[in-house]
């Protein structure tokens, strides 16, 4: 199950505080600016810089 809309709606990036969005395969919320992706886990997000990774503006 995805990450609900209304979660999704106050969810931001801990380092930029900019809205996150789900990424494609629905495993993590990225971050539109810094490119880090905090990982979701048993549909739970986790907004822990240290567990996030960073992706390339391309998404690699």
């Amino acid at each position: 199950m995805p990450v609900s809309q209304v979660l999704l709606e106050i969810l931001v990036c801990p380092v930029c505080k900019v809205s996150v969005t789900p990424t494609a395969d629905q495993l993590g919320l990225k971050c539109p600016q810094c490119h880090r992706v905090y990982p979701v886990k048993d549909d739970i997000p986790v907004m822990l810089v240290d567990e996030a990774r960073i992706e390339s503006a391309q998404g690699t």
